[in-house]
């Protein structure tokens, strides 16, 4: 017997205002990308061109979130059973990895700056940074409210918030810049950016790398998912529990129960489903019912026992 328990609306609810954000986050920041790249050429500023490097691969990860995001709402068929929703884990793996190669690029480039710094035109460093400040802060504000239950778009908004702090960081560098005319502090600060970036988008790799291979999100304590269950009344034992993301916002288990004493009523698997959700947050809950004459368990539960 199976218990299936589907709550979409607390994710997908505001759809149509993730859909404004990312149409609005784009525009602004592809204008803002070429306003930047222009001036830092113009101003011979690696810290300008580092951070439009960074704008434009932020570009991209919107739009692959973007994308990810509306493949994944494709509705269920019979090829895709489960629909497309793996589609947004992909795409915060492919926009983690995009933002890895151009900050890692961007890294290198300012140790070689080092040795040959160049003056920079302080005062439009200044108004292109502070312009960013304004364009990222306005950006990371439209993600705000859905940051929290999708990785997508805690990914976009963690980016777009970054940008904003790293953009004031440019300004501050470029007003001591003016007051001291310290040619290494460009490049120092393009290799602090591009630092602190790389640091921040491998927690973002390792997580969406982790849920592309099923991994157990981490937002799900296994060990007390498992004690739950099997302290549901009637439950003697449980096994072939399995915990993995179907996209970066939902998550799914399959687990068989264990019940000498009969199956226990549909009632048991609704409120058992409800429960799962509201607890973990566990979205699509498939549960067997065994009476316990057989010993049929999974032939990954020993590696996992390990």
């Amino acid at each position: 017997m199976s218990g299936h328990h589907h709550s979409h609306d607390h994710h997908h609810g505001h759809g149509n205002t993730h859909n404004r954000a990312f149409g609005i986050g784009i525009a602004l920041n592809v204008v803002f990308v070429a306003v930047e790249a222009y001036f830092g050429w113009r101003a011979d500023s690696l810290a300008l061109l580092a951070d439009a490097g960074h704008n434009l691969s932020d570009v991209l990860g919107l739009i692959l979130a973007w994308l990810g995001m509306m493949v994944a709402r494709v509705a269920p068929n019979d090829r895709y059973t489960y629909g497309r929703q793996r589609a947004s884990i992909l795409a915060a793996l492919v926009n983690a990895l995009i933002l890895l190669a151009v900050m890692g690029g961007m890294a290198w480039e300012a140790v070689h700056r080092f040795t040959n710094p160049l003056p920079i035109q302080g005062d439009i460093v200044i108004a292109v940074a502070a312009a960013g400040v304004v364009i990222n802060g306005i950006t990371a504000w439209l993600f705000m409210a859905g940051s929290h239950g999708d990785l997508n778009i805690r990914g976009a908004f963690l980016h777009m918030a970054g940008d904003a702090l790293v953009s004031l960081g440019v300004v501050v560098a470029g007003v001591i810049y003016l007051k001291t005319g310290w040619l290494w502090l460009d490049p120092l600060l393009s290799l602090v950016i591009a630092l602190l970036i790389l640091y921040a988008t491998w927690g973002l790799f390792r997580q969406s790398l982790h849920l592309t291979f099923d991994g157990v999100p981490s937002s799900i304590d296994l060990g007390m998912v498992r004690t739950y269950l099997q302290e549901r009344p009637g439950v003697a034992d449980i096994h072939d529990l399995h915990i993995w993301a179907m996209s970066t916002a939902e998550s799914a288990l399959t687990v068989h129960l264990v019940m000498p004493g009969g199956h226990p009523g549909d009632d048991f698997l609704h409120d058992l489903a409800h429960e799962l959700h509201d607890r973990f947050d566990i979205d699509h809950a498939t549960v067997q019912i065994e009476a316990g004459d057989t010993d049929r368990r999974c032939r990954l539960e020993t590696h996992i026992a390990n």
